[in-house]
């Protein structure tokens, strides 16, 4: 679901990990159409980072 969100929404994916300030950079470069395309590909690559984050913190517990 989030992958979908990161795509479609790429600015309100940030807000959802809470990364607001990346996320209003990430708007700012939506709202240009040509910069759709690399909004959305930093967009799942922050989610990538996000989640292997989360998954290395529960290993360390």
């Amino acid at each position: 679901m989030r992958l979908l969100l990161a795509l479609l929404f790429p600015w309100f994916q940030f807000f959802t990990i809470g990364r607001p300030f990346s996320g209003i950079i990430c708007l700012i470069l939506q709202i240009t159409v040509i910069g759709w395309i690399p909004a959305a590909i930093w967009s799942v690559y922050a989610l990538n980072q996000y989640e292997t984050d989360k998954k290395l913190s529960r290993m360390g517990r």
